[in-house]
């Protein structure tokens, strides 16, 4: 099957604006849902639709979302340099993640596509990560 083609499922679910998408839970996140993968469709096709619709079903965006800049940061963290190395990215304050929790598409950071704009396709994979923390 060729990479562009479209399948008589993705026409169908595109034209009622629906998508269906590949979830695949870590640590906390697998344990409150109860599963580590599952198939989940909702209304719309942007990574922020997506998060709304499995929070109002899962009621996971306290767990994964941060509301202020200062629930994103970490107080354990070193002191950021004035002149970092790369291209540094980060979603606006409220739709960060809390420290060590982590939403992916298709394996990118959403920070590194769209942040919460990030465009989803029916077939593509949001891992949402939280992973436990263990300490000797």
């Amino acid at each position: 099957m060729g990479a562009n083609r479209v399948t008589a499922t993705e026409t169908d679910s595109r034209s009622n604006g629906t998508t269906t998408v590949t979830v695949r839970c870590t640590g906390h996140v697998r344990d409150a849902v109860g599963s580590h993968e599952l198939t989940f469709t909702f209304d719309g096709t942007r990574l922020r639709d997506f998060l709304e619709a499995f929070f109002e079903e899962y009621g996971l965006e306290d767990m994964l979302i941060a509301e202020t800049e200062s629930e994103a940061i970490h107080s354990g963290w070193a002191p950021v340099p004035d002149d970092l190395p790369g291209t540094w990215r980060k979603n606006p304050e409220g739709e960060q993640t809390r420290p060590y929790a982590r939403v992916c598409v298709n394996g990118r950071f959403n920070e590194h596509l769209g942040g919460f704009e990030t465009e989803l396709t029916d077939g593509d994979r949001v891992a949402l990560i939280y992973p436990f923390m263990f300490c000797c």
